[in-house]
């Protein structure tokens, strides 16, 4: 994947993918459109998600249903028809893009290959997903919660992935780099309070409005130092996006116009300790009468 190095600005925006790119939860779009969905909800109280989609995969192949059956179901999602501009535009200002999922890698990678955006993307953060010998799709954790906990104790994380953690890693990467980037991250889910609870009071959080992440943060908004811009659909997450993206633009113009202004006082200032000639008084002349 590539992505745009003339950055002009400072921006990372980090999207959700079930629900916030695409407008439905990929993993029950595949079992419902191929038809397995009374086995999906019969098998669901007995194991964890991940390791049921991983089964329902099995079964898929079991019953005869292909690597490219799959695709196709893929890019029958439904997408906002102005997210993909959204993206396009935000990569086109500059902006560095990534995606932090609880899906799976081989669903997101089919779809935004078929939207023509993978290359807008640096980074892309999900569940494993891959073909093995016998072409069937296997799906594994983020984190392989059957060793050890990934550490993260707010109950709004699954056992498989703290998004939060990923965001920290993000923000560390970014400060080892020396880029003083600002994160504006976009999320539905419960996953996504987690790391909205991580950012910073310079960054930015997009939660889409009345699904859980909003319902968790709406809450209380004081739990969040990152300023709060609520989204409904694709149209509201382009124009909330860009003006997201602008009010960085001008905060950013104007600190740098403040900087720009403290170093021209700070050149017209005479600097202690420098000797500086003393112009002769003027005498008074007394006139005689």
């Amino acid at each position: 994947m590539a992505f745009n190095t003339n950055n002009n600005n400072n921006i990372v925006v980090v999207f959700d993918f079930d629900k916030t790119i695409i407008d439905v939860d990929s993993d029950n779009w595949v079992i419902d459109e191929l038809g397995f969905t009374d086995l999906f909800n019969q098998l669901l109280p007995t194991m964890p998600w991940n390791t049921l989609m991983d089964r329902m995969m099995k079964e898929l192949h079991d019953q005869g249903k292909t690597i490219e059956e799959i695709k196709q179901v893929l890019r029958t999602i439904p997408i906002h028809p102005r997210v993909v501009p959204a993206i396009k535009s935000a990569h086109a200002l500059g902006c560095e893009l990534r995606i932090v999922s609880d899906a799976n890698m081989f669903f997101i990678e089919t779809l935004v290959e078929h939207l023509g955006i993978s290359e807008y993307f640096s980074e892309i953060n999900s569940n494993p997903g891959f073909v093995d010998e016998h072409d069937t799709l296997r799906i594994s954790p983020y984190h392989d919660f059957t060793k050890s906990s990934h550490g993260c104790s707010r109950s709004t994380c699954p056992p498989n992935m703290c998004k939060g953690l990923i965001i920290e890693r993000i923000q560390e990467s970014l400060a080892k780099e020396g880029k003083k980037k600002k994160v504006i991250y976009l999320g539905d889910g419960a996953g996504d309070y987690c790391p909205s609870l991580n950012l910073k009071a310079e960054d930015y959080v997009m939660p889409r409005k009345n699904f859980p992440v909003w319902d968790l943060i709406s809450q209380n908004p004081m739990l969040v130092n990152a300023a709060i811009r609520e989204w409904t659909d694709g149209e509201s997450l382009e124009m909330v996006l860009m003006g997201v993206i602008e009010e960085i633009r001008l905060e950013d113009e104007k600190e740098k116009l403040l900087i720009s202004a403290e170093n021209t006082c700070k050149m017209h200032t005479i600097p202690v300790g420098i000797n500086v000639p003393i112009m002769p008084r003027a005498l008074r002349v007394s006139q005689s009468s």
